[in-house]
């Protein structure tokens, strides 16, 4: 009966201790046009997730929006967004986090024979925003041009819409400009359409040197805080696996499948781009540029792009030490 009551007991302790030594799964929300994909199949391509501490499980979300739903409903553990949003949420009590993904930005493009060559130059004309009203570099070109004495949110008839019908209406010159996401941007680029300004540009315009990455992993504090050993080596590989499509050609090859780029010219153009976004410094220095930018953007946008915190919350940026 002793026997029997001894092997019950460890039986019954044994799924305690396979539970223990599993490994934790990071439930990763990725849009399928996204280059997180890019990375994500790039680490599984370089073996780098075989040794790894941890699991991951690419769940696709539909577009931004179903990617924050995702990850206040605790469907996914990281998705990919913005430290204005994360700290518009932290001011209404949701604990997120934010660490920096890339340094891309937004590309204001028009045709290599257009004759808008400065801000004050869009006066009159047709403006794209891929955005939205409330996209972050139409508030900060918006600003720039106040800077200008042009009131550009009078003086453009803006069109609203998806960066592909944009970048469609841009090809059929019923825009005269176009105020769009990089990856979408770096294909028109391909086809020979001028960059006029990056939000990179418009930054440092408005009197901000530093680099301030623009979007990010984006995850509840408490989630990351639990698992920081697994979330650091994801971040690590995450970079690793950056770094590796830009120096080898033949792990580039391996994901233009997922990049729908037409011609080698795109191609070349979109790995530049990406390259280029890689984050090389993140501290104290930035995150301060990156409060500066905040305050702007809340007032720019009356409140509604950065909620009712006039400045930028205390935990926005995750520190993995």
């Amino acid at each position: 009966m002793n026997i029997k009551i001894c092997l019950f007991a460890i039986a019954s302790l044994l799924p305690q201790f396979a539970g223990a030594n599993e490994k934790p799964t990071i439930r990763i929300g990725a849009m399928a046009a996204g280059t997180l994909n890019w990375e994500l199949a790039a680490m599984r391509n370089q073996g780098l997730l075989d040794k790894a501490e941890f699991n991951v499980e690419n769940i696709a979300v539909a577009n931004q929006q179903a990617g924050k739903v995702a990850l206040q409903a605790g469907s996914v553990d990281v998705i990919v967004s913005d430290w204005i949003w994360t700290s518009s949420m932290r001011s209404t009590g949701t604990n997120l986090s934010f660490y920096p993904f890339s340094d891309t930005s937004g590309v204001l493009l028009v045709p290599a024979d257009s004759p808008i060559k400065s801000v004050a130059d869009l006066k009159g004309k047709k403006l794209g925003i891929a955005g939205g009203e409330l996209d972050k570099n139409w508030l900060l070109l918006q600003a720039l041009g106040q800077q200008q004495q042009v009131d550009l949110n009078a003086g453009v008839e803006k069109i609203y819409g998806a960066p592909p019908l944009l970048s469609q209406q841009l090809l059929e010159k019923r825009v005269d400009a176009l105020l769009t996401f990089w990856q979408f941007a770096a294909h028109l680029e391909a086809q020979g359409y001028r960059a006029l300004l990056t939000g990179e540009d418009i930054i440092r315009q408005l009197g901000i040197s530093e680099t301030v990455p623009s979007i990010g992993y984006v995850f509840k504090q408490d989630w990351a805080d639990q698992h920081k050993a697994a979330f650091k080596q994801f971040l690590s590989l995450s970079k690793q696996a950056h770094d590796t499509l830009c120096s080898s050609d033949t792990e580039w090859q391996k994901i233009l499948p997922l990049t729908d780029a037409a011609s080698p010219k795109e191609q070349q153009k979109l790995r530049e781009s990406y390259c280029q976004g890689r984050v090389e410094q993140w501290g104290a220095t930035q995150q301060s540029a990156a409060a500066k930018i905040y305050a702007m953007l809340h007032q720019l946008s009356n409140n509604k792009l950065t909620g009712q915190s006039a400045q930028l919350q205390a935990g926005t940026f995750w520190s993995a030490d």
